[in-house]
């Protein structure tokens, strides 16, 4: 506990700066995006955590009481909260400011010269965060696990989609040349998302698989007769008198 939070903020924060770091992409040149990391990462992670948690509360005799999903919902609400105010506060900037640097982001959300390949992407994950954060903000919707659920599918796919289509490629938009550039998702580049997901969820489920034994006390060694561990020891008794014999007779 005490070294996963530093580690989890630090990882988060290093990367931001790795690209806000970057002065010759002003989309990507700015100080607000390391706490951009760090919001997002805290409403889509927990988001992610209470599937998982219902998951496993069904599946297994592990009891998670409704009051701590509710905690974590509560928690997940906030964070969406100042993450989508951090991104408004970013939107403000660059649109008002009206400057060639902001080219990158009205390509995002407008696009440039008839070319709008990112724009429905921008728009279909903000109505995903919209939508989840009107549905956390009610503790009517929050506490009611089939909203609650939808809320954290929306806000899973829609920080995904916002932090992948919606940061990296529009930083090479447009390029150094004023050019751009479509992107589309290839077929390798999909595969490769897929597989990433599927190996840590296969890491995922073999941990549990040895964590939920343990925890809930089901996983015991115990020995008995028919133990080979019981079987492996043999009695050897040696005789009480062993007589002498004379050496003389071992001749006969």
């Amino acid at each position: 506990m005490l070294l996963s939070i530093p580690w989890a903020i630090s990882i988060h924060t290093v990367t931001a700066f790795l690209y806000s770091g970057l002065s010759a992409r002003a989309f990507w040149n700015a100080s607000i995006l390391a706490p951009r990391f760090l919001a997002s990462a805290f409403c889509s992670g927990p988001a992610l955590m209470l599937i998982l948690f219902q998951l496993i509360r069904k599946l297994s005799h592990v009891k998670i009481e409704n009051e701590a999903i509710h905690k974590i919902a509560e928690l997940i609400t906030y964070a969406l909260g100042i993450n989508l105010f951090f991104l408004g506060a970013e939107v403000f900037k660059e649109f008002y400011s009206g400057s060639a640097e902001s080219l990158s982001i009205r390509y995002l959300y407008f696009g440039l010269h008839g070319k709008t390949a990112l724009s429905p992407w921008i728009w279909l994950a903000s109505g995903l965060n919209l939508t989840a954060f009107l549905i956390l903000l009610f503790p009517k919707t929050r506490e009611k696990f089939a909203t609650l659920n939808l809320a954290c599918i929306c806000l899973i796919i829609g920080v995904y989609i916002e932090k992948g289509m919606g940061l990296v490629f529009p930083g090479f938009v447009p390029s150094a040349l004023g050019e751009i550039y479509e992107y589309s998702a290839t077929n390798s580049e999909i595969m490769i998302t897929v597989g990433i997901w599927a190996a840590g969820a296969l890491v995922y489920t073999l941990l549990l698989k040895f964590a939920l034994p343990v925890y809930t006390g089901k996983l015991r060694f115990e020995t008995g007769e028919d133990d080979y561990i019981s079987q492996a020891y043999v009695k050897v008794r040696p005789p009480e008198k062993m007589r002498r014999q004379d050496p003389k007779d071992l001749g006969h």
